[in-house]
């Protein structure tokens, strides 16, 4: 496995909590892929916990939204792991700043992986927690991996819907996919000659007068002190361009209705982004999905205030479905 260089200091958007261990760790995914992660633990705790494993937001890293979600998961009683997706973050895998339908769905399968050989986690006690783009991430890692019990997706993208259809479906044409792949193998070819990757570029900035009240959001989080990671992608150079390439081809939320475990949506009332749980809460079966949406609450929101956030309600869930 490669070797990571993990940094040691405290170095999260947030403070460190005094009722939780935390240490650094390592695992792999089957693609030979080492990831970084932070392990959170209830000081004291003892016995075999329920686990969670955490990640996103899309394009972030674990030091920011998941980290908290993690640490604060861990005050509530849980295991918890939140870890960098491949090829990000602290995280392994060349060359940098790839995203993958199947790579990052396997990545969430990879923590599960590492968590059911931990001393003090309980295997058959292991959830989820996915958060926007790593929503859908979830959402699809509880359709293939039967280990995963219970699954919360936090203010959820559907990474592959919005990249083939654009905001808002406004792009749900043959025609407009076709000029997005026209365009993504074009810059395929430039990729190649140049030996390099050009990048889409983070969150917006300096940000236009005249920008959506979203991207307003997004750039309140990534690029202020609020959230502002140094190795966030969202903070600054962004994805490969060529990483939408898959997410046009693969939808991730095809077989959501074969999960039988245990599924939370959560969305903000006034999310850009509240359509996206919504049509996944549609395609989901059986009589253990939730959509929550939360009163007055943006996309943004959800990533990190802690008193709009509904930890007692996954808290709940959670100890539910993890018994």
């Amino acid at each position: 496995m490669e070797q990571l260089k993990l940094t040691q200091e405290w170095d999260k958007v947030f403070p460190k909590s005094e009722m939780v261990g935390h240490r650094k760790v390592t695992f792999h995914n089957r693609y030979g892929i080492a990831l970084a992660a932070d392990v959170y633990v209830p000081k004291n705790a003892e016995g075999k916990l329920p686990a969670i494993a955490v990640s996103g937001p899309f394009g972030a890293v674990k030091e920011q939204s998941s980290g908290l979600y993690a640490q604060k998961m861990a005050e509530l009683g849980f295991f918890t792991l939140a870890f960098d997706p491949s090829y990000t973050g602290e995280s392994g895998g060349t060359p940098r700043y790839v995203a993958s339908p199947d790579i990052n769905t396997e990545d969430f399968c990879a923590a599960v992986d590492f968590l059911s050989v931990q001393e003090n986690v309980d295997p058959e006690r292991i959830g989820i927690i996915g958060i926007c783009g790593w929503g859908g991430m979830a959402i699809n890692a509880a359709s293939i991996d039967t280990r995963i019990k219970a699954t919360a997706a936090m203010t959820m993208y559907d990474m592959t819907r919005v990249t083939a259809n654009g905001y808002f479906d406004a792009e749900d044409s043959e025609q407009a996919r076709f000029e997005k792949r026209k365009a993504l193998n074009a810059q395929r070819t430039e990729d190649y000659k140049n030996g390099s990757y050009a990048l889409a570029g983070g969150v917006v900035d300096p940000l236009p007068e005249d920008a959506p009240q979203f991207v307003k959001d997004y750039y309140a989080y990534y690029k202020t002190p609020r959230g502002y990671h140094p190795r966030s992608l969202n903070s600054n150079g962004g994805w490969n361009v060529t990483s939408s390439l898959s997410f046009l081809n693969m939808p991730l939320l095809q077989y959501s209705s074969e999960i039988r475990s245990a599924v939370l949506l959560v969305h903000g009332e006034k999310a850009h982004s509240r359509y996206f749980s919504e049509t996944a809460y549609g395609k989901l079966t059986g009589d253990n999905k939730e959509l929550l949406i939360i009163p007055g609450a943006s996309h943004t929101d959800l990533y990190d205030q802690v008193d709009i956030i509904p930890f007692e309600k996954l808290k709940a869930f959670f100890e539910e479905y993890l018994k």
